[in-house]
């Protein structure tokens, strides 16, 4: 038994270790090298559309919270309304001129 046990074990770490040297090799041809060079760029272009969309995100919720249109124009606060309440020229049909 305790032979059986050291052969399948032997085995199996022969077997583990010529699979990892094959993917280390394949790693550090042109192509491997060239697809890690390639998976760099495009997390690092995945990474700047999270930042850009988060930056994005937290102007539109800064414009509501102080009642900015998008224009930069600063909306009159209505007395006992909360910014997000507030009704625009757009909502109400008024003409401003």
């Amino acid at each position: 038994m305790s032979r059986g046990l050291w052969f399948v074990a032997g085995a199996g770490a022969g077997i583990y270790g010529m699979v990892r040297g094959r993917r280390a090799a394949e790693a550090f041809t042109a192509d491997g090298l060239q697809d890690r060079f390639n998976a760099l760029f495009l997390g690092a272009r995945l990474f700047r559309d999270e930042v850009a969309q988060g930056a994005a995100d937290r102007e539109t919720e800064l414009r509501e919270r102080f009642g900015v249109l998008p224009h930069g124009t600063p909306q009159l606060p209505t007395p006992g309304r909360s910014p997000s309440e507030r009704s625009t020229p757009q909502e109400t049909g008024e003409v401003t001129t």
